[in-house]
């Protein structure tokens, strides 16, 4: 794309007070974006409304500034950064034919991903240690099967997943809620150095945009509408992930929930989404064999034996050996819901001294884990 067609692009979708429909009436009516900002306020008016014509007749200096900081970003590292407005051969497909696509994406990174089968996976903030596990080992599978994990780059289920498509050698893509300039939440920035380099970020919001409450919302149906379906890991009842579950189901999307403990506060919205119609998966090969019947099997590369799933505390590079329930007896009494040290005591006969020596190997091999409050759990699901 020409510099002169980026900037028109740029000047109509970052005009304050212009919004997506409103955008995407007048480009339907003139053709292009330069059209659209020769034309005059009559028809504007006509076309989109006054108040859109007003929008575009304000003095155009400060949608100019931004415009022409955002070209000096672009060419500042072309191989990396895009632009990517409807109709661009780089644009989602899915997104295209989704409710309220964007007239605009920024994107950083590696345009391919966006050519490849995409499923989400997103869940809760406060994510428990079994919850970021499951969300890394299922991630993990789906990318080691060709399928690229969308998320948000939240806090939680969000960064578990990105990590899990990462470290299974596949794709992810971030869809994030402020320019592409800002990292948000600052604690991963490092994660997404390493996005930019193996996956894509992606936004619809222009450079310096802050992470706004509003803006939120916006991105999940960006996450939804790319994706053939999306996975919902731990929530609670009133989280964003179950905005975004529900906008795929909208879409005509598949909608995934893991199910878990009753006493857990984050389970409660899967099994609301279960309730709603979402279907139980237990296992990665769930999703993978639904990702596959979307398109009669022709969606997804064969399978090819990936390489065995192990989980993988995204807050820790140790890697968690595979626990056998069986040959330890105070995994058994420990469960799989998070529990009191006294109430473990109680279950395991313990005396205290054996148990708290017992815990710490078992931390320290990365099968238990310490949550707030002071309760314990286990990792992973053996």
């Amino acid at each position: 794309m020409a510099a002169d067609e980026r900037l028109d692009w740029l000047l109509l979708t970052q005009t304050p007070g212009l919004g997506r429909e409103a955008q995407r009436r007048l480009l339907a009516a003139f053709g292009s974006p330069a059209a659209v900002l020769r034309a005059d306020a009559r028809r504007w008016t006509e076309v989109a409304g006054p108040a859109a014509a007003q929008a575009l007749g304000a003095p155009p200096e400060d949608r100019l500034a931004l415009a022409e900081r955002t070209l000096r970003w672009l060419e500042e590292a072309p191989a990396l950064r895009h632009l990517l407005p409807l109709g661009h051969p780089d644009y989602p497909d899915l997104l295209l034919n989704a409710a309220d696509p964007p007239v605009l994406l920024y994107g950083q990174g590696q345009l391919h991903w966006l050519r490849t089968p995409c499923a989400a996976i997103v869940g809760s903030r406060h994510a428990s240690p079994q919850g970021l596990d499951l969300a890394h080992d299922f991630a993990r599978a789906l990318a080691q099967t060709g399928v690229t994990v969308v998320s948000g780059l939240a806090l939680g289920i969000d960064g578990a997943a990105h990590e899990g498509a990462l470290d299974g050698g596949g794709g992810t893509v971030a869809v994030v809620g402020t320019g592409l300039d800002r990292v948000y939440p600052a604690r991963h920035r490092s994660l997404a150095h390493r996005i930019q380099d193996q996956g894509l970020l992606l936004s619809e919001f222009p450079l310096g945009a802050p992470p706004r409450p509003e803006h939120f919302p916006s991105r999940n149906r960006i996450i939804a509408g790319m994706s053939l379906g999306t996975l919902v890991v731990e929530a609670a009842p009133k989280s964003g992930s179950l905005i975004t579950a529900r906008l795929a189901g909208e879409c005509g999307r598949e909608v995934w929930a893991i199910p878990g403990s009753v006493l857990s506060p984050q389970s409660r919205g899967c099994h609301q989404l279960i309730r709603e119609g979402a279907a139980l998966v237990e296992e990665p090969q769930e999703v993978i064999d639904a990702l596959r019947a979307l398109h009669g099997g022709t969606a997804l590369p064969p399978p090819a034996s990936p390489a065995p799933v192990v989980p993988t505390a995204v807050h820790d590079d140790t890697q968690a050996p595979p626990s056998d329930a069986q040959e330890d007896p105070l995994l058994q009494a420990m469960g799989h819901d998070p529990i009191t040290l006294d109430t473990l005591a109680a279950r395991s006969g313990w005396p205290v001294d054996q148990l708290l020596a017992r815990l710490l190997t078992l931390e320290l091999e990365g099968r238990v884990a310490r949550m707030p409050g002071g309760l314990l759990q286990r990792r992973g699901r053996g």
